[in-house]
């Protein structure tokens, strides 16, 4: 890092950068039409320097952030900067440009000033349907990535003249909740619009020389601050594996291996031995993998390190093309998001267990835990209800795992049952804590959720993707695993019907939808009494 730079200046820098991509998360949250980004925040901000290094991003959901940190490289590899002018506003969604699902659509505005390329905006919102053979987008039964939407490569929406109106139509025309939709990609262009305010506000106070300077001291910095906390760690070589329930077309549970290398200032992360990619929709990439590593990493050895590029120069992360983590593009991904990608750090917290065992938690529930209802309203408005639902979180060396949370990868919150009420054909009848669900130990697990869904309309559609239904999660140092996530459905004919992981049923009135997400696991041999 270069030491002459001013560090009052730079650190006024930092923080203006970060602000922008908060503010950028709070816009769309603000001004979205979906219940799903305004009310459960399943979004993302960002800005990346001119040649897609991460320089600031939102405090919004880890797989986004880490996935966005190679968003723009892939998005320069197909539209070349001369293509690209001020004005401009992108939207893709394609898994293998640089991302994960195709209802994560990014917008991508690139930011000048004098002339010259500074800066990239991104917005990522989860949208609440992208097209494809069912409503909401999540296919359990997909044997194909064009069965799970509308795949969207890189287009401009806007220019400086205005809106794409063409091209617009063409989306909307492909997907589900038309008006919706439109609201929600339009939120994420003010986001952008605002970002590249604010980032041309920064340049008129510091000058264009003096912010770039900053942008690269700051990625030297946290290259330096992660090579000394890597550094601290017993060297040598740890392996370790987690396993997804199965491949959601009723294949057996799925592993995810990982092999660590520890050497000096760097560390290598080698997925080749993980499953082979299947044919139902867990498959993910290798940006996913990337991102998976990099939170765990800056979780466990450098929490106060400032994300950016420069933060991820000493990790090198392998996959192997054929395995669940490098998949065919044609293969379905649309669960891979978040339950694959989770099942990834549960891999890295094992492997890293002899090493940092007293910062670890013990297993902690499914990423999503997703139920989607969708079906159209008395006014032939679709409506779709995206709800995630958190578990137990696993205990760790000191104390009990919290009940009803959702950990490291997911950072989306729950939509509140007045909303549900109001703007979806469900009542929630039920909510308390899953007593007894979390793993016992020396410190227990924290308990999971139990909800209860009443279906006020006919012919609604109900999507289930979820893990830790056939593998629970795991405790540590002797504890015990919490109890696995369950999903039952009981007819109005009063017919009791357990649900997998991943599928799709209908639903009529009358018909209750019971969940009980899963329990933390245990920390600690049970016999052995906490320290005072």
């Amino acid at each position: 890092m270069n030491s002459a730079f001013d560090p009052f200046e730079l650190e006024v820098i930092r923080n203006a950068l970060s602000a922008i991509a908060e503010e950028m998360s709070l816009i769309v949250k603000r001004s979205a039409r979906s219940p799903l980004l305004r009310e459960a925040g399943d979004l993302s901000s960002a800005l990346t320097d001119a040649a897609g290094d991460l320089i600031a991003q939102g405090r919004d959901i880890p797989m986004h952030i880490g996935v966005m940190s190679f968003t723009v490289k892939e998005f320069l590899k197909h539209v070349p900067v001369n293509n690209l002018a001020a004005g401009d506003v992108w939207i893709l969604n394609l898994p293998e440009i640089g991302g994960n699902h195709l209802p994560d659509v990014k917008a991508v505005r690139p930011i000048y000033a004098e002339g010259k390329l500074q800066a990239f905006a991104v917005s990522l919102a989860h949208w609440a349907d992208i097209g494809g053979a069912v409503p909401g987008s999540y296919v359990p039964h997909a044997t194909d990535a064009w069965q799970e939407g509308l795949r969207i490569s890189p287009v401009r929406l806007f220019s400086a003249a205005g809106v794409e109106r063409q091209i617009i139509n063409l989306v909307l025309s492909n997907v589900r909740g038309r008006r919706e939709r439109e609201g929600d990609i339009m939120a994420q262009v003010a986001a952008t619009s605002v970002a590249n305010d604010r980032f041309q506000e920064l340049i008129l106070r510091h000058g264009v020389g003096t912010t770039q300077a900053a942008i690269t001291a700051l990625h030297d910095r946290a290259e330096l601050q992660m090579r000394n906390a890597l550094s601290q760690l017993p060297q040598g070589i740890y392996e370790g594996e987690d396993w997804l329930d199965d491949d959601a077309a009723g294949g057996k549970p799925v592993p995810i291996r990982v092999r660590i290398k520890l050497q000096g200032d760097s560390a290598e992360f080698d997925f080749s031995k993980s499953g082979t990619a299947t044919r139902g929709p867990i498959n993910t990439t290798p940006f996913i993998a990337a991102a998976a590593v990099f939170y765990v990493i800056k979780t466990l050895v450098g929490p106060d390190i400032q994300p950016n590029g420069g933060c991820y120069r000493p990790l090198r992360v392998i996959t192997r093309p054929g395995t669940i983590l490098e998949a065919d593009p044609e293969l379905p991904v649309v669960g891979g998001n978040h339950e694959t990608c989770q099942r990834i750090a549960d891999a890295l917290f094992r492997a890293l267990e002899p090493v940092v065992s007293d910062r670890l938690s013990a297993g902690g529930p499914t990423t999503s835990g997703l139920l989607l209802f969708a079906g159209r309203r008395a006014d032939g408005v679709w409506s779709t209800l995206y709800e995630t639902h958190g578990g137990g979180e696993g205990a760790r060396s000191d104390r009990d795992g919290m009940p009803v949370i959702r950990v490291h990868m997911s950072n989306v919150m729950n939509t509140p049952a007045e909303i549900i009420e109001t703007e979806y054909p469900i009542k929630i009848i039920c909510q308390k804590l899953r007593r007894g669900s979390g793993g016992a130990g020396r410190y227990r697990g924290g308990e999971g959720l139990h909800r209860e869904y009443l279906v006020t309309e006919d012919d609604i559609s109900l999507t289930t993707m979820f893990e830790r239904a056939v593998i629970p999660p795991y405790g540590l140092q002797g504890g015990q695993p919490g109890s696995p996530f369950e999903v039952n459905v009981v007819t109005a004919r009063g017919e009791h019907v357990k649900l997998p992981g991943k599928t799709n049923i209908r639903l009529n009135r009358g018909d209750r939808v019971i969940l009980e997400s899963c329990g933390g696991g245990g920390y600690g041999n049970i016999g052995r009494l906490s320290d005072p």
